[in-house]
């Protein structure tokens, strides 16, 4: 054989590497790559790893890789217009709402995962007794009275977090002095855990879904205002904060690329009493979140398939 010949050999060789290489990058066809915003909580982290097992186990889907970003909900969306973000979970709704119709053009939001999770400020019920440093406590509007007893605080989340801009306008809305503490969240529930311990009084921002309330009797206050459009944005602040949905989000392209996994996503759900439970085996129990991500995967087969569909 010429050294020409084996020249045209490999550029043959080479032509058809390419072509089977095109194909397999096609939707459906085992060559795409999911790049998933995971933002700062522990219910999100869940959810991701759900989501990685199916795709991944389910070849159908059109998804070999799964590459998680670790985001603020800010930066994620930022990502999402930018094109770097191929899918979001665990949207808290309405609180993202802004960020969300911003990235529009490239992301569909696509429906809840879970909705009625409660938000607000809580106090252990221990506290609220007769005989107790919060007595009478029930209401938002009462902690000004309440506030010697409480240090003076309120416990909040990770800055990062939008609800930690909600409660700095609604401490400033019900004109009550005390001081919003922002930290990790891990580092604000051990804050929880000492003072319960202690059996002392304290105040403490909190969301469902949350290991929190299988491991800790919580009392939420009641607001003397509901909640209303626009009352973080154009209003004062002084109203309670909204129940909130989780949803997933997916890339225009991404719908292109993988179908097959897009469709699971519009039927992807799951119970909140479920993720609670799972919660406590990782943040409790501290148990791998891979662990009981495929735990829960490989027991609830018949949710599986009802996620998977005909895909």
């Amino acid at each position: 054989m010429t050294v020409r010949s084996v020249r045209r050999l490999l550029l043959a060789v080479l032509l058809v590497a390419a072509t089977v290489t095109g194909c397999a990058s096609g939707p459906d066809t085992g060559g795409v790559t999911v790049r998933a915003a995971q933002f700062p909580w522990s219910a999100a982290k869940l959810t991701n790893t759900i989501l990685s097992e199916v795709a991944t186990t389910h070849p159908e889907l059109g998804v070999t890789d799964w590459k998680t970003i670790q985001v603020s909900p800010a930066t994620a969306w930022a990502g999402a217009q930018r094109g770097d973000v191929d899918v979001l979970s665990e949207i808290a709704m309405p609180n993202q709402r802004k960020l969300a119709d911003k990235a529009k053009d490239r992301i569909d939001v696509l429906r809840p995962t879970y909705s009625g999770a409660e938000q607000g400020w809580f106090v252990p019920t221990y506290a609220l007794a007769p005989g107790q440093p919060l007595a009478g406590l029930r209401n938002v509007n009462q902690l000004n009275r309440y506030a010697p007893a409480l240090d003076g605080k309120l416990i909040d989340s990770d800055p990062s977090f939008l609800t930690t801009e909600q409660n700095a306008k609604r401490l400033s809305g019900y004109k009550l002095d005390l001081e919003q503490v922002t930290s990790s969240e891990a580092a604000q529930i051990a804050e929880l855990q000492r003072a319960y311990e202690r059996r002392a009084p304290i105040l403490v921002f909190l969301y469902h879904p949350s290991y929190v309330f299988q491991q800790f009797d919580m009392t939420q206050l009641q607001e003397p205002a509901p909640y209303e459009d626009g009352c973080f944005d154009t209003g004062d602040g002084a109203c309670a904060m909204p129940d909130y949905s989780a949803w997933t989000a997916i890339s225009k392209d991404l719908r292109t690329t993988a179908p097959r996994f897009a469709s699971m996503l519009e039927r992807f759900q799951l119970p909140l009493p479920d993720v609670e439970t799972m919660l406590r085996r990782v943040d409790v129990d501290n148990e791998d979140v891979e662990t009981v991500a495929r735990d829960y995967v490989a027991t609830h087969p018949q949710l599986v398939q009802r996620w998977v569909g005909a895909a």
